[in-house]
């Protein structure tokens, strides 16, 4: 699950890719990059208005709702982290999920997001906070709620605000902060008419000033930068939300959360809440051992509840002994490691019985499932090679058949596969609307006629060269990270070559000697997409995944198209590491799809850990799939990944967060315009016109929001897949005896 307070931009202080598992994981330099520039030939686009139809989140939260009055008082909840982490201060680089969830349970938020995405205050925190005044200054009053106090007694107020905005200016460097947007508008704060009262004056016009202050660290965490940059890594000793935080256990993994007893709010149910890092492939088993009682899933341990709710046949059964041919083809089935499923009889039946037992365990569990808040997407790198032609990027993007790759990863699962038609909001949010339409649907003609257009030829011709390569593209020599391949094997293969299995390429490698996985699922492809932008940056489910047996289309591939003797060929970087099975599944049909149009793709695995800072951050592929965090906040927190990259004092350039590094003027201008903008309606359009026009640079398209599978035991309640909204702890809790659970509710 990804929540971030009211946005990434709040919780994370920056928008960053996630990446495996979804854990947070900014990177602290500078990221810089050739970048060919170049004016982007945009049609007319129009702005949309606000009397369009509104839209409605594809699907509700599913958290097994009750009343307050349903709920055991007392229990622990044991929740399931990718790992400890590694600061509780959600401002510092190294933020990452785990900050987030424990800064939204133990520290004050002025606003939090419904269940549309949208910020609404938060009235344990707020009685009100709007815009008073808009000339000279804009000036927001917030009225604090009376009772709120601080863990030591000390009222919440003007102090704490005050504080923090010294600390996030980004005036004083001492501070090792990670972002200082809306707080460098700032130009004072105030007390007001009472105590209650924080007058917030700001130099120049913010339109997101809701997402200041969310969430709010006491002035003594803020106000010396010994406090902000180390005491608070490890230590909160002083908090503001119906929990605490009682200790950080790095030798047990644990993070122990207790009630606050100076909380005024309604009292939390739960006496404590235990955050205990589980690596992702091991959430099944620590679900049925009883180490934690809620966990974010793979589809594959999702699968895995499904069937121990409706039982699970032992192969160990009967009279006979069952070989061990037939032993090790059951145990593919259902998904054991390769490595057991592989092992001698003895040592097999020993893992089967283990996973029986674990499936008896697991009928205790159900899986909750939403649409995570984050999409993921198809980076093309414009940085030099074929990509930085707007006409080729523009030709992927027409070859693309959005709708059936969201089939391919949603429709299994039961969540509907609705491709995402914007890069700045997802549907159920104030600034949704399907701008697609600017660069166009798929269209293999249309794509062919632009690379025409950009002079490669279907079948042209196509030179030999001393180093034995045909395409243009890449020629650097592999990193040790990656998996390097002869000709289609040990993790390389190309896509779109003559007699290649209809152009769905050689598969064999790391992954299985059939190509059809790691072994872990069996070589099923519904394992995990768990590379999301950010963290790395921000978290959650997989972003794609494959039904079982699912292939890439076998359509023949076009003759390749040829530019100056050079056939098109594109590197497309992926991860290696454990549930990225699917991702293969998914670049194996986008590369057959550009077969269709002449395109071959090199598919390459890299590890886990250098995916993104050697690889996307630094520029070094062609085409990547990684996921964004939506957020409450695009004129603020968006604006850093689409902004035009610009050189930098030593002659690199700056691409900040826009790791394609296509960009335009005319995007950071829109930006710019509704940050500066108070008339909600008009941000909105130029949200709108902004995305519109990053359609059209195709530097990104948007394929399909990302699936969200919780694995709770079934008599917890007020948990599970959120979705948009914040989830509010106090009310987590087990049901009672003889109490029945409402239906979570759906989306329209």
């Amino acid at each position: 699950m990804s929540h971030d307070g009211v946005g990434p931009h709040t919780a994370t202080a920056g928008r960053v890719p996630l990446t495996t598992g979804g854990t947070s994981r900014h990177f602290q330099r500078s990221v810089t990059a050739l970048v060919v520039t170049g004016v982007l030939a945009v049609p007319a686009l129009a702005g949309c208005g606000s009397d369009e139809k509104v839209s409605k989140p594809l699907v509700g939260q599913d958290i097994a709702p009750v009343a307050r009055d349903l709920v055991v008082d007392g229990p622990t909840l044991r929740w399931a982290v990718d790992a400890v982490p590694e600061t509780l201060n959600a401002f510092q680089a190294d933020a990452d999920a785990g900050t987030n969830r424990i800064a939204q349970a133990v520290l004050p938020s002025m606003f939090r997001l419904d269940a549309d995405g949208r910020p609404v205050p938060n009235p344990a925190y707020l009685e009100s906070a709007k815009v008073i005044e808009t000339e000279p200054r804009q000036v927001v009053l917030y009225r604090l709620n009376q009772q709120a106090v601080w863990s030591d007694g000390r009222e919440i107020g003007a102090a704490d605000f005050v504080a923090q905005w010294r600390a996030l200016s980004g005036k004083n460097s001492a501070y090792w902060t990670a972002r200082n947007a809306g707080y460098d508008r700032i130009e004072k704060i105030e007390r007001g008419a009472n105590d209650l009262q924080v007058r917030v004056t700001f130099s120049r016009p913010y339109a997101d000033w809701r997402a200041l202050f969310s969430p709010l660290y006491p002035k003594e965490v803020m106000g010396t930068p010994d406090a902000f940059n180390d005491e608070a890594r490890r230590k909160l000793k002083i908090t503001g939300g119906p929990f605490t935080v009682d200790k950080v256990d790095t030798a047990g993994q644990d993070v122990v959360l207790t009630r606050n007893p100076r909380w005024w709010g309604r009292r939390a149910k739960l006496s404590e809440i235990v955050l205990h890092a589980v690596p992702r492939d091991k959430r099944a088993e620590a679900l049925a051992d009883g180490t934690v009682d809620v966990a974010d899933l793979d589809p594959a341990d999702a699968e895995r509840i499904g069937l121990a709710a409706r039982g699970t046949a032992s192969p160990l059964q009967g009279s006979g002994r069952t070989s061990v041919k037939k032993l090790r083809s059951w145990a593919l089935a259902h998904g054991l490691y390769a490595g057991e499923a592989g092992a001698g009889g003895t040592r097999l039946r020993r893992a089967i019985t283990k996973y029986l037992d674990e499936q008896l365990a697991l009928r205790d569990f159900e899986v909750r499932k939403s649409l995570e808040p984050a999409y993921t997407q198809l980076a093309l790198n414009g940085s030099e090679g074929p990509l930085a032609d707007e006409r080729v990027r523009r030709a992927v993007a027409r070859a693309l058949d959005r709708g059936e790759l969201a089939r391919l990863v949603l429709t299994p699962l039961g969540l509907p596969a609705v491709p995402v038609g914007s890069h700045l909001a997802l549907s159920g949010q104030a600034a949704y609307t399907d701008n697609s339409s600017a660069v166009g649907g798929q269209d293999t003609k249309e794509a062919q006629a632009l690379l025409t257009d950009a002079g490669w030829v279907q079948g042209g011709p196509v030179k030999e060269h001393k180093k034995g390569g045909k395409a243009a593209g890449p020629e650097s020599e592999p990193k040790d990270d990656e998996d390097k391949s002869d000709g289609g094997k040990d993790g390389e293969y190309i896509v779109g070559e003559d007699d290649k299995s209809g152009g769905v390429g050689n598969t064999e490698g790391k992954n299985g000697e059939d190509g059809s996985g790691d072994g872990k699922n069996g070589g099923r492809g519904d394992g995990g997409d768990r590379h999301l932008a950010q963290q790395g940056r921000h978290g959650g489910a997989p972003g794609a995944y494959a039904p079982q047996g699912t292939a890439a289309p076998a359509a023949a591939p076009a003759a390749p198209v040829a530019k100056d003797g050079k056939a098109l060929a594109l590197r497309f970087v992926l991860p290696s590491g454990p549930g990225s099975e699917t991702l293969n599944s998914v670049a194996e049909r986008i590369s057959a799809m550009l077969a269709r149009i002449g395109i071959r793709t090199t598919i390459t695995r890299v590890s886990d850990e250098s995916y993104f800072k050697d690889h996307i951050a630094s520029g070094d592929y062609d085409l990547a799939l990684y996921s964004w965090p939506s957020s409450a906040f695009p004129a603020t927190d968006d604006r850093p990944v689409y902004a035009k990259p610009v050189p930098a004092a030593d002659g690199s350039v700056n691409v900040e967060q826009n790791y394609t590094r296509v960009g335009t003027d005319q995007v950071d201008q829109l930006f710019d315009e509704a940050a500066a903008t108070l008339d909600e309606d008009e941000a909105i359009s130029l949200i709108r016109k902004a995305d519109a026009r990053i359609w059209a640079a195709a530097g990104s398209i948007p394929l399909y929001q990302r699936p969200q599978l919780v694995g709770v035991r079934r008599d917890l309640v007020n948990v599970g897949a959120f979705g948009f909204q914040t989830p509010v702890y106090e009310d987590m809790g087990y049901l009672k005896k003889g109490a029945k659970v409402s239906a979570s509710p759906k989306a329209e």
